[in-house]
């Protein structure tokens, strides 16, 4: 096992922070391409370019280089409108590992887009597949219904790529089980892998120098969310649970946002934003709620050491990250129990689970965690623990190595070729791929995915 290719075609690892989509696949990425390469292997990581001033070679850290690959407009554009310039990603990339003469042990597609590029990748140079979706169309399209502006044509590549890689990495036991229940994946071909923090960049601060810092006042019981500014996120519940713990709890707190398009606050002007700011002003809680600015990387270790209670309550979340680095600084959470963080967060030690859309129950929590300062530190204390011992990036980047391996020895075996047909069928120029789905769930996979689910918990 000496090199891979890492295919992000909307996610690049340089752009950890900002643009359209910014957000945790592009930090999984960066992150897991690094660690990697401090394993021995050379990483090569193939993105779209969506700026023409790109270098077409970029080193982004020892072993590691971007390929920027040109593929439609070399500009922003949403994830959602880039399916149909997956056929020129493809080609591009083909014909630059051609042109160099490259070969890879894997190639790890991350989302489906890239998994439908890195699926014809794979049977063109007989290459292993390991697949990370990040998120399933067919969850999301429950969960958002017409705000999902993917086409069906995902649900098509979805289902194909559960048939067709060689290992599937899910993020948590909730992804395992989507998987299962919506695709009919096999379990047995299906590894959990979870997302990570980097300690070195993560770590607790001492709070009220941290508040100092960002001149935050010093004695006020403060909450943060943080994250992408999307209705899905739940950030309006946050502001509501604000209103009821002054009206029903008698109780006082800040609520400090963190996100946006901008480190800027004034600079932030989004729909998303001033809807926000309108329900804020509706509850009555304009002045104990602030937003801040989108949080570069160098500030989030002062902001979430800051807080006394991290809060995070999506109605959908793939995994969400950011509950693992408000534990990495010593932060407890009130999390949703939904995706991964009802397996991040242990509830009733590392903080609590909550329903989503419910702020009266996100409220009697942040009550009792303001009522008990005590309490909140030891919560803070073993997330910190918890963070260290389960979902550090090198922790990940090894787990993935063991995929690899795995992803190798499938490749091997003969009966296990991929189809050789790598042409997009005419009628997916515009867009999919085979819908029929496989429903071959084995006991025993079942039993090995559980118990690794239980191992992770």
């Amino acid at each position: 096992m000496r090199t891979i290719a890492i295919v992000s075609e909307h996610a690049s690892p340089l752009c950890a922070v900002g643009g359209v989509d910014a957000g945790g696949q592009n930090i999984y990425v960066a992150n897991v391409a690094r660690e990697l390469a401090r394993l021995g292997l050379q990483v090569d990581v193939y993105t779209r370019s969506d700026n023409a001033s790109l270098a077409r070679v970029v080193d982004f850290a020892p072993g590691v280089r971007v390929v920027h690959v040109r593929a439609g407009p070399q500009a922003e554009l949403p994830k959602e409108k880039l399916l149909a310039h997956m056929p020129a990603f493809s080609a591009a990339m083909h014909a630059f590992v051609r042109e160099h003469r490259l070969r890879y042990d894997i190639v790890h597609a991350n989302f489906f887009m890239s998994g439908w590029v890195g699926l014809r990748f794979a049977r063109t140079f007989r290459t292993a597949l390991v697949t990370t979706f990040h998120a399933l169309g067919r969850v999301r399209r429950q969960h958002q219904g017409a705000d999902d502006g993917f086409s069906d044509a995902r649900f098509d590549i979805e289902d194909e790529l559960v048939r067709e890689s060689h290992r599937i990495v899910a993020e948590c036991p909730q992804d395992l089980r989507d998987m299962i229940e919506h695709y009919g994946a096999d379990s047995s071909r299906i590894d959990i892998v979870p997302c990570g923090f980097d300690p070195a960049e993560l770590e607790p601060a001492d709070r009220q120098e941290a508040r100092a810092q960002l001149q935050w006042p010093s004695d006020a019981f403060t909450v943060l969310q943080l994250g992408r500014m999307v209705p899905r996120k739940g950030v309006d519940n946050v502001i509501r649970s604000i209103a009821v713990l002054k009206n029903r709890f008698g109780h006082d707190a800040r609520l400090m946002i963190a996100g946006g398009n901008s480190s800027n606050p004034a600079l932030n002007r989004t729909p998303e934003l001033e809807r926000l700011a309108r329900i804020a002003r509706a509850e009555g809680v304009a002045d104990r709620v602030e937003f801040i600015g989108r949080c570069d990387r160098d500030r989030l270790r002062t902001v979430y050491s800051a807080a006394d209670v991290f809060v995070t309550t999506p109605w959908y979340e793939p995994f969400g990250i950011t509950p693992v680095e408000a534990m990495a600084c010593g932060c407890p959470v009130v999390g949703a129990a939904v995706g991964g963080i009802q397996d991040t967060v242990v509830h009733g030690r590392t903080g609590y689970l909550v329903p989503p859309n419910d702020p009266v129950a996100l409220a009697e929590r942040l009550a009792q965690l303001g009522a008990k300062p005590e309490l909140a530190l030891r919560m803070g204390r073993a997330g910190l623990s918890r963070a260290k011992r389960l979902f550090t990036w090198a922790r990940v980047a090894r787990g993935l190595l063991d995929v690899y391996r795995s992803a190798a020895a499938c490749a091997r075996a003969p009966t296990s070729a991929l189809a050789d047909a790598d042409a997009m069928p005419a009628k997916v120029a515009r867009l999919p791929l085979r819908a029929a789905r496989a429903r071959s769930t084995s006991e025993a996979g079942m039993r090995r995915s559980n118990a690794a689910a239980v191992g992770w918990k």
